[in-house]
């Protein structure tokens, strides 16, 4: 199973062979049941997930009750709550396995034990933040510019798998429309 984080990482940063088995050390796998949460709102978020099979969701709900989900990590990906992981506040977000899911994770401590021993774990993470703050950047102004039609659009473009695997709450939940909307959008 450490095999798909094993390449993860070589085809981002360039590690020795030793390098790449001492990271992998601090990496713990885990098995989820569908809908369990590693998270909750309020909780510190200690850990960075792996997912090697199945999806995780980061997800916040608002004073009226509503789920809005922010983040989905399918095979290959990495998530966490990552204001909550950076800044050691507690989290305003839920992460939850949207099905039965696969995952490593490294303890908050781990990951920053590696970041002083191995130069390159730092370029990866780097990299692991620019790709949150672009793509979070994309969501927030498609969010402010486009129309439902036109994010749903955007959405079977970049992300097919979303719609392909996620009841349509989920997909509504993430494109921040209702579920009616969304089902108007499948229909046309």
């Amino acid at each position: 199973m450490t095999e798909a984080l094993g390449a993860y990482i070589k085809n981002r940063i360039s590690v020795t062979e030793e390098e790449l088995n001492t990271i992998l050390s601090y990496f713990v796998p885990l098995k989820l049941r569908k809908n369990q949460i590693l998270l909750s709102q309020g909780e510190l978020s200690q850990r960075t997930f792996f997912v090697v099979k199945g999806c995780l969701r980061i997800f916040f709900i608002d004073e009226a009750g509503h789920e809005s989900t922010r983040y989905l990590a399918f095979e290959n990906q990495f998530a966490t709550a990552l204001m909550s992981f950076i800044n050691a506040a507690p989290s305003d977000e839920y992460v939850q396995a949207v099905e039965t899911t696969e995952i490593y994770y490294i303890t908050h401590k781990s990951f920053y034990h590696l970041l002083e021993v191995i130069p390159q774990w730092e370029k990866f993470y780097r990299m692991y933040l620019e790709n949150a703050y672009v793509s979070n950047t994309k969501r927030l102004m498609s969010f402010l510019t486009q129309d439902a039609l036109a994010k749903y659009h955007q959405l079977l473009e970049e992300n097919p798998i979303i719609v392909q695997r996620l009841s349509n709450k989920m997909v509504a939940s993430y494109l921040n429309i209702s579920q009616e909307t969304l089902s108007r959008l499948k229909s046309k």
